[in-house]
């Protein structure tokens, strides 16, 4: 009897040990890597980083948020590389070049790393075995800007790109001179806001027939909008941009700006470490590419958009 008895007791033991280590390695962190490109001074990406941080918080993951300083493709390759070096447990890119990052990216999904891309490449990312995509058609948003230009009585425009070579921006554009069916320019600058406000004055300058300017971000958004109010000119113009930051929304809800086009960029941060989390865990993830965009933000509904920007959301 008291041989069966320290048995049992033995075979407990290493029960509760077993469930312990299995316990432990069920509620072991993981580690993901999130390469964008963009630029800290952009404040767009301080919002798709605060939705990553909220959904590493609530998995229990480590998250690693890394970006270039400029809009340097061969610098984000570099970033790429060493996160795919690093073995994480997940990754998630902004495909903003497929020339810069397509290796980089095959790289990683043949290691058996899984991938999701954000924000750009979602038409081209699949080819190098990425799981999915999070964001919108750069091409149809473009297309829509133009569209609701041409009911607000637009009959030619602009499309300011502060950062040509991004495959995403150049869609952008793209989308926006066939909503116009050709009956619009590109505009390159740089992503310095005074070349940008230096450029659109000079543009309109010489050209007097365009009367719809749409910027593709807050960092060409805000110098427009500074130079339209400082030449009394945001009544002759029908302006747009993309995405969203404080100062939009304040242009927007004053009535100087009439549209930005939301992506919902928090839902570009915060989803891709969700679906990762459950990919690495239970192997779960949607059927297809999820959409977040596009959609509008006019006079109408910027209040309660600014209520959200506020918490760091939109």
């Amino acid at each position: 009897m008291a041989r069966l008895t320290q048995w049992l007791l033995a075979s407990t033991a290493a029960a509760a040990l077993m469930a312990g280590s299995a316990q432990a390695q069920e509620q072991e962190e993981n580690r993901f890597v999130m390469v964008t490109h963009g630029i800290p001074s952009d404040p767009f990406w301080s919002v798709v980083k605060n939705g990553a941080e909220a959904a590493a918080e609530q998995v229990g993951a480590e998250l690693e948020y890394r970006a270039p300083s400029t809009f340097d493709m061969a610098k984000m390759q570099q970033l790429v590389d060493a996160a795919v070096a690093s073995n994480p447990d997940g990754l998630v890119v902004s495909f903003t070049d497929e020339d810069a990052l397509g290796s980089a990216v095959q790289d990683a999904t043949d290691r058996g790393i899984p991938v999701i891309t954000i924000n750009s490449g979602g038409d081209v990312a699949s080819k190098y075995g990425t799981k999915l995509h999070i964001g919108q058609s750069e091409y149809e948003a473009g297309k829509q800007a133009a569209e609701r230009m041409q009911e607000m009585g637009v009959e030619k425009g602009v499309c300011v790109n502060h950062e040509q070579g991004n495959q995403g921006l150049d869609q952008r554009c793209d989308g926006f001179v066939e909503g116009f069916d050709g009956n619009a320019e590109q505009l390159a600058t740089t992503y310095d806001p005074t070349s940008i406000r230096s450029a659109i004055i000079a543009y309109l300058n010489e050209n007097s027939d365009v009367r719809g300017v749409l910027t593709l971000g807050a960092l060409a958004a805000e110098p427009m909008i500074q130079a339209m109010r400082e030449q009394g000119a945001t009544d002759i113009f029908t302006l747009g941009t993309f995405d969203l930051s404080p100062g939009i929304l304040e242009a927007i809800n004053v009535g100087d700006l009439d549209f930005a086009i939301d992506q919902q960029q928090y839902l570009q941060g915060y989803l891709p470490v969700i679906f990762l989390d459950q990919f690495v865990r239970n192997g779960l993830l949607p059927a297809g590419d999820v959409p977040t965009g596009p959609g509008f933000v006019t006079q109408e509904n910027a209040e309660q958009v600014i209520e959200l920007s506020n918490q760091g959301i939109r």
